[in-house]
């Protein structure tokens, strides 16, 4: 299936690293022109590095998308160089407190969290959408994720961005469809790599009195599929909402979890 990304203009926020990285990958294997924006530059330095080899078309910004007046420089550096944006992904965002209770959370904790799941993403829309509004164009992707569809306890704060993420995502989708805009959300369930492994394994192993692994398995049984997703998978369901195959879709979150949060 050809997704026809070749030359488009995407902007990618959090790019440096896991479920990030593994998008910026795929859509520069997919031939289009990438801007990559975030708060540390040296660490988006080795996955510039990786583009380059590719021969990748590559901008990146610097950007603490939590204010809005660099979030705008964002989209302002993108269409100086560029021309145009096609594409945003949303990727940046925080894991917030583990393990704790909502009454345990503390008010700098739950505001940490709205700010980098929420704001930052309200941020970086606002910032794209009137020159997308102006060429009657373009595709919002936000990766929101499960614990935004569905309450989890020890995880309150993150859970709560996360819902607001879905109304942000829907409300925006309402407002730019008649433009011919696509605003959808990829939620990911528990994604393998080192936030899974370091943190959430780790805490469960904590408190049940198991090994990490024995966590990653315990985790993976809550699913249909009995695995946990990859980066990869995350990607991929970017791709497909950021193309025109995906034309006829907008509002929707789409769940990457092996079968947890819908059924």
């Amino acid at each position: 299936m050809n997704l026809d990304l070749a030359g488009k203009v995407v902007v990618i926020t959090g790019p440096a690293k896991g479920m990030g990285r593994a998008v910026t990958l795929a859509f520069a294997a997919e031939g289009a022109r990438l801007v990559l924006a975030g708060r540390d530059l040296a660490a988006i330095e080795p996955v510039v590095a990786e583009l380059s080899e590719l021969g990748c078309e590559t901008l990146v910004v610097q950007c603490d998308m939590t204010r809005s007046e660099q979030a705008e420089n964002l989209a302002a550096e993108a269409l100086g160089r560029f021309g145009q944006i096609d594409v945003l992904v949303n990727v940046a965002g925080g894991s917030g407190p583990i393990g704790k209770t909502g009454w345990e959370t503390s008010q700098a904790e739950f505001d940490e969290i709205v700010q980098l799941n929420m704001t930052g993403c309200f941020n970086t829309m606002r910032a794209v959408m009137p020159s997308m509004v102006e060429r009657c164009t373009g595709k919002i992707v936000n990766v929101g994720g499960t614990f935004g569809m569905r309450g989890r306890a020890g995880r309150m704060a993150y859970s709560a961005s996360k819902w607001g993420l879905r109304g942000i995502t829907k409300s925006f989708a309402l407002e730019a469809g008649g433009y011919g805009i696509n605003v959808n959300c990829v939620a990911p369930g528990m994604v393998d790599g080192p936030r899974f492994r370091d943190k959430v394994c780790a805490n469960m192993a904590e408190k049940q009195g198991i090994s990490a692994e024995q966590a990653a398995v315990r985790h993976a049984e809550d699913y249909a599929l009995k695995r946990v997703s990859t980066d990869t998978d995350v990607a991929n369901a970017c791709l497909f909402l950021a193309s025109d195959v995906s034309r006829q879709i907008t509002g929707v979150d789409l769940p990457v979890d092996g079968g947890w949060a819908m059924l």
